[in-house]
């Protein structure tokens, strides 16, 4: 049985192998801020970061997955009641409407500014594709760009 770490726990993986990652997280986890959206890996609303890299928990089945990686989900920013810069630009930009995308926006924001602090509007463009069928685009731009600067 293969263990993983999620948000910094160690779990075994005791579900079928087949089970994708998403409902791993939700349904033996009992972590829910990870979000269900379309199951196809297009929307980004279940983004989690695997050993950093922002991806699609719908499309990663638990038998992808080696021994000890390591998996963050949204709950894992948040340390001792203080947001991490993302949730708290996100916070001061009133970015979500409904909210349902929002924890695998902050995830893939997250992941990209782990990796390049400082990025351009073309590298943001490229790489942050989730969905937002409220059209909170604007907003979203103006919580990176805080998050850059802070």
């Amino acid at each position: 049985m293969t263990k993983i770490s999620i948000n910094q726990i160690s779990h075994e993986l005791n579900a079928p192998l087949d089970t994708p990652l998403l409902w791993f997280i939700r349904d033996y986890v009992g972590l829910t801020g990870t979000k269900y959206g379309c199951g196809e890996g297009h929307c980004g609303a279940c983004t989690v970061m695997i050993d950093g890299v922002a991806k699609r928990s719908c499309l990663i089945q638990l038998d992808e997955l080696e021994e000890g990686q390591k998996v963050d989900t949204i709950e894992s920013l948040e340390i001792k009641g203080k947001l991490s810069k993302v949730q708290q630009a996100w916070f001061d930009h009133d970015v979500p409407q409904c909210g349902y995308c929002q924890s695998g926006m902050i995830m893939a924001v997250t992941a990209l500014l782990r990796k390049n602090p400082k990025p351009s509007d073309q590298q943001i463009d490229s790489t942050i594709k989730n969905i937002c069928r409220c059209g909170t685009f604007q907003e979203v731009k103006a919580a990176i760009h805080q998050s850059i600067k802070s």
